[in-house]
């Protein structure tokens, strides 16, 4: 812990929300900018582990509105995600006023499920690297079906960039 505590540290600079390839026709990419909050720290103003996976959701829901595909609209067509398994890497914390960012990688695509490939970064410093399996749901009946067609055609797996050495 830094000198001082939590409340020592630099300022980060402002946030501005950027899906830098939410325009292309395929979703090969999506980054998402993530400010750590004081609700999100524990005691040591570290942020609480399992938080990490809120920072990852949040990143995938605004992939998926980023493409035009409304949460609300798809679980009326009978169609919604929910997590079947995750895996994680803490490699370095993340600390209260933080200003974090979540890239997305779509990295294996099956009829209903979806594997994204997430990476937390603090500028240039890689904090979490965790996969994240989604399956597409009848919401009201809880059972898997079909990721639609139209967002299927838009699913590409893309290799992820090399870690730093």
């Amino acid at each position: 812990m830094q000198q001082g505590g939590p409340a020592a540290r630099v300022k980060s600079p402002p946030m501005t929300p950027s899906a830098p390839h939410d325009d292309a026709p395929h979703a090969d990419v999506f980054s998402w900018p993530v400010r750590v909050y004081y609700e999100d720290t524990d005691s040591y103003g570290v942020v609480y582990y399992a938080n990490y996976f809120r920072f990852l959701e949040r990143a995938r829901t605004e992939w998926l509105r980023a493409l035009g595909f409304d949460q609300v609209e798809m679980s009326a067509a009978g169609h919604g995600f929910v997590v079947r398994s995750v895996k994680g890497e803490y490699l370095k914390p993340a600390h209260f006023n933080d200003a974090l960012e979540v890239r997305c990688h779509i990295s294996g695509v099956s009829r209903v499920a979806i594997d994204f490939a997430q990476r937390l970064y603090r500028g240039d410093a890689l904090l979490f690297d965790g996969v994240v399996r989604v399956v597409c749901i009848n919401p009201a009946l809880g059972r898997p079906v079909s990721i639609p067609t139209a967002l299927r055609e838009r699913l590409a797996p893309s290799p992820l960039p090399p870690l730093p050495t």
